[in-house]
């Protein structure tokens, strides 16, 4: 055989070869968990690795040592608005979620290297910040390393990672108050606002407790655009804070009438609430 056909026929033999690969499920397979908070979200991209009859804090992944904290690449935390982590504002984009297991306490390195091959590449000169949290003891242990949100709040949430038999949490918390205000401030001031904004306001005036006269105001333009049960409700939950229990016994009576009408359990369980305001 010649050398050129020589060559041909490796090329051909290895393009059968890479065409005759075989996948199997991956030992780490990789997983994204994600979270709605205030106006943002987080976003967490990792690999869960399995215990596979393996011990793994303090032999597999040696206390005191940075871990990539999953597999394969550094998990990698992305927040697309500024939020505390750890009592410090932490600013919108990607970082590496890394951390140094102990068996009490664990230390948590957010790092602004997001895309890391595992630990070995780590530069501590990188880290944004590191904070410690207690560890816990799992009265079931995890098979797979698991990253995942509890205890959330329209504002809050913590971020679990369970594996073994440990558990550790941090608490992830923004305040969009300053946000909404400016968008609520923009969006009544024009001049072809529509209800719904109007509604918006007042709920968000409401619910923060803050200028009454002023969440009435915009209650009565929503009233008036549109007298639905749930119109009614807004300004009639309004009203009964007020102490101005004459307009809020008049919504509710009638909204309530409109809600039992429509078979919604919801708001007529919210307009007799008015009323037992206003007894």
């Amino acid at each position: 055989m010649t050398k050129s056909l020589w060559t041909l026929a490796l090329v051909a033999s290895l393009a059968g070869f890479a065409q005759a690969q075989i996948r199997t499920p991956q030992a780490s397979p990789s997983a994204t968990v994600s979270q709605d908070v205030g106006l943002g979200k987080v976003t967490i991209d990792y690999s869960r690795p399995a215990l596979k009859g393996r011990k793994m804090f303090g032999d597999q992944v040696p206390y005191g040592k940075v871990w990539r904290t999953g597999a394969n690449m550094a998990t990698k935390l992305t927040l697309d608005a500024d939020m505390t982590i750890g009592g410090k504002t932490v600013p919108a984009g990607s970082y590496a979620l890394l951390t140094i297991p102990g068996e009490s306490e664990w230390t948590i390195i957010i790092n602004k290297t997001a895309q890391a091959f595992g630990g070995f590449t780590y530069k501590e000169a990188e880290d944004f910040m590191r904070f410690t949290v207690k560890a816990e003891k799992l009265a079931t242990p995890a098979e797979f390393f698991t990253i995942e949100f509890t205890d959330f709040t329209p504002t809050a949430t913590d971020v679990v990672l369970s594996w073994e038999n440990a558990q550790v949490k941090f608490r992830i918390k923004t305040d969009p108050d300053a946000a909404i205000m400016a968008q609520i401030q923009a969006e009544t001031a024009k001049p072809d606002a529509k209800p719904g904004v109007f509604s918006a306001a007042a709920n968000y005036y409401y619910d923060t407790n803050r200028d009454l006269k002023q969440a009435r105001e915009w209650a009565d333009k929503v009233v008036a655009a549109d007298q639905k049960y749930w119109t009614y409700f807004l300004r009639g939950k309004i009203a009964a804070k007020q102490g101005d229990c004459k307009t809020a016994k008049a919504d509710a009576e009638a909204g309530l009438i409109l809600a039992q009408k429509a078979g919604d359990d919801a708001y007529i369980k919210n307009h007799k609430g008015v009323l037992a305001m206003c007894k």
